[in-house]
């Protein structure tokens, strides 16, 4: 019985650190893996007159090449079209992706067509930042948008020069394969820090029993295959990113002045502090009054006599005290105590702050 109760006990305490443990996978990626961006310039047509203006040039001179490519001879100065538009077309390519992948693509207007819903992209190259070509881009251009509109009036929903091209990209180059025959890995996390590298080290280490890892610096931990895995370094990857840690992170506050948006973070403490708190309203009414001389007098002028009324209310204030290792909740619940808006807020924590009674980094967007 006795045996029970302490494992009880001991699974009570644990649960909460069990509740905040993350897989690794979501807090880190491997040194390589990455997407990687493609860009490529195209035509949209099928547009229904909503195309780019005689004004824009260089849609005309890609029409005219295309056409010529096809074996299509046309005076340049000859083409009116309005039912085409230039448009930069971009895409991620992401790891691993192999020959035949299809790609999501977005597509943007650049020249100064009204609308490019409905049309089809022209099969467009996509370029990488070396200059190769590793997709190919085609297909009908969804926008969730429209644009209508007379001489007088026009209506118009979310934003018709800017879409997506579903599936629309095809991968023809393969990117090199960063794990293959790789003895050592490194592990990069997304938000770097000195506890999350330590404590990702040492769940790894205990899970393969041995020196596998090291935490060389707060934004990375250096991996050797075991032996167990030579040769299947996939499998190591799977085993090892299932693991969960609790990431730590620096005591931050985050104050946004335009929209009044306060984020405090968990390991936020302060020391002990009297905040008080009070608004000061100010009424000033001006009233003037007209003063002039009875009727039928032979003497007096009229004169505007001013008036002004001033009422003064300020606010009972109070005076709350925040004790020492106070957390987040226990500060949130005595500001709240002394009425304070958001805005309010803002300006207390700082206050807070430049006191030195904050142990925490106040960040303002």
């Amino acid at each position: 019985m006795i045996k029970r109760i302490i494992s009880i006990v001991f699974l009570l305490l644990t649960l909460p650190q069990l509740a905040l443990a993350v897989r690794i996978k979501d807090i880190a990626s491997f040194d390589g893996v990455r997407e990687n961006q493609l860009i490529g310039y195209g035509l949209v047509v099928g547009l229904n007159g909503t195309g780019d203006s005689d004004q824009t040039n260089f849609p005309v001179q890609s029409l005219a090449n295309v056409l010529e490519r096809m074996g299509v001879t046309v005076n340049r100065n000859d083409i009116t079209v309005k039912n085409v538009a230039a448009v930069m077309v971009t895409a991620n390519l992401p790891p691993f992706a192999k020959q035949g992948t299809r790609i999501d693509t977005l597509v943007s207007s650049m020249g100064d067509a009204k609308s490019i819903a409905g049309g089809t992209l022209l099969m467009t190259p996509l370029k990488g930042a070396d200059g190769r070509v590793y997709a190919v881009a085609q297909g009908g251009v969804l926008t969730n948008s429209f644009s209508y509109g007379g001489q007088a009036a026009s209506a118009q929903k979310n934003h018709p020069t800017a879409g997506r091209v579903p599936n629309g990209g095809l991968v023809e180059l393969e990117l090199p394969n960063v794990l293959s025959d790789r003895g050592q890995l490194r592990l990069n996390l997304h938000q770097p820090d000195f506890t999350t590298a330590t404590r990702i080290a040492q769940a790894v280490n205990e899970r393969f029993k041995g020196g596998v890892a090291a935490a060389t610096d707060p934004g990375a931990v250096m991996m050797n295959l075991p032996e167990a895995y030579k040769g299947r370094v996939v499998e190591f990857v799977a085993d090892m990113e299932r693991l969960e840690v609790r990431p730590d992170a620096m005591a931050k506050v985050v104050l946004n002045e335009r929209t009044g948006t306060i984020v405090i973070g968990d390991n936020v403490r302060i020391s002990t502090v009297a905040v008080s708190h009070g608004n000061l309203t100010l009424y000033i009414k001006e009233t003037p009054k007209v003063s002039q001389p009875a009727p039928f007098s032979k003497t007096g002028e009229t004169v505007v006599v001013p008036r002004t009324e001033i009422k003064v209310n300020e606010g009972g204030g109070g005076l709350a005290v925040v004790k020492e290792g106070a957390s987040i909740g226990e500060v949130v619940r005595a500001l709240n105590a002394l009425g304070v808006t958001p805005r309010d807020l803002i300006g207390i924590l700082q206050a807070i702050k430049a006191a030195g009674a904050m142990q925490a980094e106040v960040e303002v967007i």
